[in-house]
């Protein structure tokens, strides 16, 4: 990746050109829809879109769960395949596109 695009989207100076919201959805309804709208994305040509995760409310119930558990998920979902060829850099977006709660998804041409 470019040095000076990479530091403006660290910067949020460059603008997502398509958003994927996985709030409130399981794990098993997330990666489908992670996978087809990366793949989607990319058949279209696009280059920097954003996955909004969440942070996580870190909820108590009777069974131990891990808080945000897709916001530790994804990005490992992004490196794995039918996504490894098309991704080429994950980083967490600025505070302004969603901060700790969001991811920059780089593709590649």
């Amino acid at each position: 990746m470019d040095h000076k695009i990479y530091k403006r989207m660290i910067q949020g100076r460059l603008r997502p050109e398509a958003r994927l919201d996985l709030h409130g959805m399981t794990l098993a309804a997330a990666q489908p829809e992670l996978v087809r709208f990366i793949l989607s994305c990319h058949a279209n040509g696009l280059r920097l879109v954003l996955v909004i995760t969440g942070k996580g409310r870190g909820e108590h119930g009777p069974l131990p769960t891990r808080p945000g558990a897709l916001r530790h998920q994804v990005p490992h979902w992004l490196h794995r395949m039918p996504l490894t060829g098309v991704v080429q850099q994950v980083t967490a977006a600025h505070y302004r596109h969603g901060g700790e709660g969001a991811y920059y998804v780089y593709l590649r041409k």
